[in-house]
């Protein structure tokens, strides 16, 4: 699933695009075509994102609302556009370019009680000026789950994903399972200013990049094809070495999720 940097830097990218004149929206696929009319032909204010969720603000009140969950993607084109191909939920189309968004989670239509409902339950979000790392730690420093995964609820930190969790926590020295409650609040400073700088690097470069470079030794990164992708210090590095000490990166099951930690490292 994307993380928040994603969702920002289509926000901006968005943003530069088409904002400030009117757009076209079409639903080829069928399933947005009365979201997508009542939008049609205005001016698109802004395009912003908090977290995981990508909001397109319009002149006459409506807000398209997107969350791309595992499968969501944009795809942007020069205009004139090519024919849509495959399922493609909204297409948009200004001047110069145009953008199909297939496979969503969620593209719909909110006003403003459904926005502010949507900001009102979602944690700070570390892309955002105005978020306040204390309404996080108000939650962390009271709850006995394992700090592990109160990093991956949205109503704790809004944008984090198994990336960033898993690294964030390595960078740190801190144990997974740790519970919330007994990371220290200087802890807990230290991590949320390092997450701010990690993800606004992930906006800029358009991919999370965690690692330093002196534990930085050119092996080969993550996922399928990995070129260009982000090397890590653990994140799917289960049984390779630590880049630090030189155990094994272990794996486990928390809430879900694959989690990547070092049992030598991560013990604070």
């Amino acid at each position: 699933m994307p993380e928040g940097h994603t969702l920002h830097r289509l926000a901006k990218l968005h943003q530069k695009r088409y904002a400030g004149k009117p757009v076209e929206l079409s639903s080829p696929q069928g399933r947005f075509v009365d979201g997508a009319e009542w939008v049609s032909g205005h001016v698109l204010k802004r395009a912003d994102a908090w977290g995981k969720h990508l909001l397109h603000r319009y002149d006459n009140g409506a807000t398209v609302h997107v969350h791309l969950g595992l499968y969501g993607k944009f795809s942007e084109q020069s205009v004139p556009m090519a024919d849509p191909v495959g399922q493609v939920r909204m297409r948009m189309i200004g001047e110069e370019y145009g953008t199909d968004l297939r496979g969503p989670t969620a593209c719909e239509i909110y006003d403003d009680t459904q926005i502010d409902a949507l900001i009102a339950r979602l944690g700070p979000d570390p892309l955002r000026k105005e978020s306040d790392p204390d309404k996080a730690w108000n939650r962390i420093h009271k709850s006995a789950m394992p700090i592990g995964a109160l990093l991956m609820e949205q109503n704790v930190i809004a944008g984090i994903g198994n990336v960033y969790r898993a690294e964030l926590l390595f960078r740190h020295r801190v144990d997974p399972f740790k519970p919330g409650k007994q990371l220290g609040s200087g802890e807990w400073d230290e991590m949320w200013t390092d997450l701010v700088e990690l993800m606004k690097v992930g906006v800029r470069r358009g991919k999370i990049i965690t690692i330093d470079k002196e534990y930085d030794h050119g092996d080969a990164p993550y996922g399928r094809g990995g070129r260009g992708r982000p090397r890590t210090y653990v994140y799917r590095r289960a049984g390779s070495p630590c880049r630090v000490c030189g155990n094994p990166i272990s794996i486990a099951d928390m809430k879900g999720r694959n989690l990547f930690w070092c049992p030598v490292c991560q013990t604070s």
